[in-house]
């Protein structure tokens, strides 16, 4: 009995040894975009040609409720088609609110196909209700992208991290905000997360508009050998108890009837960037893309990012940027008010690798942690996304950037990081942080203290998937 209880032990072990060399070790190794790669970024193809049509509009979508309210309006007035691609949904308010908005249009025949990441996906919504209906719901699909296989265990990582809502040929919402309360709506006595989208509208054809270049980028991700239907069996019973329900509580909305010409603003051009779209280690597109795009700045680069966690090839390009624009700035998270123990840890242990870059760096001191990924680069381009400036948005994640030229738009966005830079203390190039009016630095709990401590010399061996 004993020897075959060595022996289970023994092959349990072994196994969860391969899980951990199979998870990390593929990753290891960080690519570069090849030469040939690099010759097809050219910061100039980011701006209006002479003669190409301006076809869209655009404005920040900054607060939560907003958020909320836009994707209400946008799925109400969807007359054909509807797609959602996220990193991360759960039941909650919002999702009751967005589900039965979606559940309504499909009941009048418009086709809905959402993609969420599939380890996520697999977490939080298996065994839900609402998503068993809704998936089962004969113009509703549901996908996952990269169901993690235990047995295969590097499909763990690489993460569907895109995030982005378009209905029609006409309606895109952009950024980093995934689907549920902490970042979506209003509500009493939950935590809340900050985060930034940018709404777009195609006025004229689809040739030259981002919603078409982001419909074609979501067809090439749907229709992966990874991505699989999900919640697409249930019973009859079931399923109409639920739909019933979340039709109901669609007549009870108070959607606002938005007028998208007078919100947005007109924009010259808007050029999507991303990731490759497989699950392994990738050459980090959307990274060599922002910055070659800071390295063409004339004046000022402003960087808002909730984590910095900064390979080899990220601080010399960042000590670049620096070189070439003076003006040069990140705004992030401070320790104490970031909600991402992992990143928190290695900034904590990092920290002043990154301010040696010469970069100047300003912490955020709010109540509430900032999730916003945005550029602002001189006075005419806008950034808008899911890219963390970070190891995992580089070299393993899919993502999704929005870049958008005009000085209107460039200038809403600018003014709203200028809000969070005003809650930001700068930190000086010995790691102190500057005295500002108005504005103290945030004590960190000393649990999250010791944790984060602990964590910063563990999680070193690891940063490359942080």
């Amino acid at each position: 009995m004993k020897k075959k209880r060595r022996i289970v032990l023994a092959v349990f072990l072994a196994y969860i040894l391969y899980v951990i060399v199979g998870m990390l070790a593929p990753f290891i190794h960080q690519k570069s975009v090849s030469d040939a790669g690099k010759e097809q970024i050219r910061a100039e193809d980011f701006y209006q040609k002479p003669g190409e049509k301006k076809t869209d509009r655009a404005k920040i979508v900054e607060g939560n409720q907003e958020a909320l309210d836009v994707r209400l309006d946008m799925i109400r007035k969807a007359e054909k088609e509807i797609i959602i691609s996220t990193f991360d949904i759960r039941e909650g308010e919002s999702t009751d609110d967005i589900f039965a908005a979606l559940t309504a249009a499909a009941q009048r025949g418009v086709k809905v196909k959402i993609l969420v990441d599939g380890l996520y996906g697999t977490v939080h919504m298996s065994g839900k209700e609402i998503f068993q209906a809704a998936g089962s719901h004969p113009n509703i699909e549901i996908r996952f992208y990269n169901t993690p296989n235990p047995l295969k265990p590097w499909t763990i990582h690489g993460c569907l991290h895109d995030k982005y809502l378009v209905t029609d040929d006409r309606y895109l919402l952009m950024g980093g905000r995934n689907m549920f309360d902490y970042f979506i709506g209003t509500h009493k006595g939950k935590s809340v997360g900050l985060d930034r989208e940018i709404l777009v509208v195609n006025t004229g054809g689809l040739k030259n508009s981002a919603v078409r270049q982001v419909k074609e980028y979501f067809k090439e991700v749907w229709n992966l050998d990874v991505c699989k239907t999900k919640f697409n069996q249930w019973s009859e019973k079931k399923r109409s108890k639920e739909i019933s329900r979340l039709l109901k509580h669609n007549k009870e909305l108070k959607v606002p009837d938005l007028d998208y010409e007078t919100i947005t603003v007109p924009v010259k051009k808007a050029t999507l960037v991303t990731n490759p779209t497989h699950i392994y280690g990738k050459e980090p597109y959307v990274w060599e893309t922002m910055k070659q795009l800071m390295l063409d700045a004339d004046e000022r680069v402003l960087i808002h990012t909730p984590y910095a966690v900064f390979s080899d090839e990220m601080y010399e390009g960042m000590k670049e940027v620096k070189r070439k624009v003076p003006d040069t700035t990140i705004i992030l998270n401070s320790i104490a008010s970031g909600d991402n123990i992992c990143a928190s840890a290695d900034y904590r242990r990092n920290r002043q690798n990154i301010l040696d870059t010469g970069v100047q760096i300003c912490e955020y001191m709010g109540r509430h942690s900032t999730h916003g990924k945005s550029m602002v680069i001189d006075d005419d381009l806008a950034v808008v996304g899911s890219y963390n400036f970070d190891c995992r948005s580089t070299y393993v994640d899919t993502e999704t950037m929005l870049v958008v030229q005009g000085e209107e738009i460039a200038d809403q966005l600018a003014q709203n990081l200028q809000t969070l830079q005003d809650g930001s203390l700068t930190v000086d190039k010995n790691g102190k942080y500057m005295e500002k009016k108005g504005v103290k630095e945030r004590k960190i709990d000393s649990g999250k203290n010791r944790l984060i401590t602990v964590l910063s010399y563990i999680i070193q061996c690891v940063r490359y998937m942080v």
